[in-house]
């Protein structure tokens, strides 16, 4: 635990939202969704998968926003940051918006999805790039390498 160097704090661009991330990454992600590419005004948005456990927001209320489907995208009700989206059907995770963490230099996407949609310019860093996204069952062993492999907080 001591290579991830927790807890991490982070929060939206007013200030008014703040949150703590307690257990380490599952993964880290870009997604070239044309949804993702709306929502973050960019050619990609950069998450990270974080256990549920691992995370509470310690200061403000966010709001439901975005696409206002089986996903929920929370804001920042002033500033109207995305910070954090829960995942359908996958309580056991929240996924982070990697740039809302206050030290997030060390971040760099393990895996980019939806790379059906990127814009023929966009590329990452990642190692491993899927059409639309692996299913559930597939992250498995995406996670277990990340594990081993993904970059941590310098």
């Amino acid at each position: 635990m001591d290579e991830w160097k927790l807890p991490w704090e982070g929060g939206c661009l007013c200030g008014g939202i703040r949150f703590r991330v307690s257990a380490p990454p599952l993964l880290t992600m870009a997604c070239h969704c044309t949804g993702c590419q709306k929502l973050s005004a960019s050619a990609y948005s950069l998450t990270m998968a974080v256990p549920s456990n691992g995370f509470i927001v310690t200061q403000g209320e966010p709001v439901v926003g975005g696409m206002h489907g089986p996903h929920r995208q929370l804001y920042c009700p002033h500033c109207k940051n995305w910070m954090f989206t829960h995942p359908h059907g996958l309580d056991f995770i929240v996924n982070v918006r990697a740039t809302m963490l206050d030290e997030h230099r060390w971040y760099v996407p393990f895996v980019e999805v939806f790379a059906s949609e990127k814009l023929p310019w966009a590329t990452t860093a990642a190692t491993h790039s899927f059409a639309t996204q692996p299913d559930l069952e597939g992250y498995t062993p995406l996670i277990e390498t990340f594990a081993r492999e993904g970059a941590r907080p310098v």
